[in-house]
């Protein structure tokens, strides 16, 4: 999502300071700088990194992909990762990282978004996110891209970071889900009275998307709200896995911690918030974002 007033417009989230707990997980301090931020890995002639194009069936149409494959022998772990709305900013360089450090990442293009075929929809995101899912753990593709099936983790950014939610709440075979700055696209606040405003924020968020309008991702996003929100059953869901929540200075924060908390209420001690000051995009905490998914992916079981 390319701008923090389209949050607070969709979740009636006032943007404003760090809130107190997010002000306590930043004092507990950073991360160490894992060596795959900085260090390329050791080179094998014999199964080198590389990179795989994919074609994904979802909704009757194949949307685009592409996988970045940790180089070694045998299966990796692997990190699906969903882009925000539009998704200008992909975090590649995440991707990168992690593949440094011997995960293999799979990245996609929603339906109806940079060139995926198809119509762009809220519950279309939804269900592609299953739809890859489904294809990364079929032997036919796990074998040749080297998945190991038994560790996956979904992780996601802004818009992307919603559909990580309700998608790994549902979910009990992943190893875990990460949100970053995560947008709740059915949160309170989308009303029929809020339309115009709605329309209006969508209309910033366009480019790239298909077979959709500002009106039609309005009424779904007023249809979906709060049937699709963060809600009790995706707190209780993701109580299950273990959980990294990372937010910034772009007004989601107080919606995240929210979570966080029905989460813990839910029985887990495998919840990790981590907060920075910086803007949606973590534009100015790029290593900071990096150190943080990797160090925590290094500590999974």
């Amino acid at each position: 999502m390319r701008r923090a007033i389209l949050a607070g417009l969709i979740l009636g989230v006032a943007i404003g300071g760090v809130s107190p707990l997010a002000a306590t997980a930043k004092a507990v301090g950073h991360p160490a700088i894992p060596a795959a931020i900085f260090t390329d890995p050791p080179a094998d002639a014999a199964h080198p990194p590389r990179m795989e194009v994919l074609h994904i069936p979802s909704g009757g149409v194949e949307i685009n992909g592409v996988a970045y494959l940790a180089g070694g022998a045998g299966v990796h772990p692997t990190v699906v990762l969903l882009h925000g709305l539009p998704g200008n900013e992909k975090n590649l360089d995440l991707a990168q990282a992690i593949r440094r450090a011997g995960w293999n990442v799979v990245t996609f293009n929603f339906r109806g978004s940079w060139g995926s075929p198809g119509a762009f929809s809220f519950e279309g995101n939804l269900a592609d996110a299953k739809a890859v899912l489904a294809f990364v753990r079929d032997p036919a593709h796990a074998g040749p891209l080297q998945i190991d099936t038994h560790r996956l983790v979904l992780a996601g950014h802004s818009m992307g970071g919603w559909v990580t939610a309700l998608t790994a709440a549902q979910d009990d075979g992943l190893a875990g889900a990460v949100l970053i700055c995560a947008a709740d696209m059915a949160g309170r606040g989308a009303t029929a009275a809020a339309k115009p405003m709605v329309v209006k924020s969508m209309a910033e968020n366009m480019e790239s998307l298909a077979g959709t309008s500002p009106e039609k991702m309005a009424d779904e996003v007023i249809a979906i709200s709060p049937r699709l929100s963060f809600n009790a059953q995706v707190a209780k869901g993701l109580a299950t896995k273990p959980v990294l929540v990372l937010t910034s200075d772009d007004g989601l924060a107080p919606n995240a911690e929210k979570l966080v908390k029905a989460i813990e209420a839910d029985g887990s001690h495998a919840v990790t918030l981590h907060h920075e000051a910086t803007d949606h995009s973590w534009s100015g905490k790029r290593i900071a974002l990096e150190a943080a998914v990797i160090s925590w992916l290094q500590g999974l079981k």
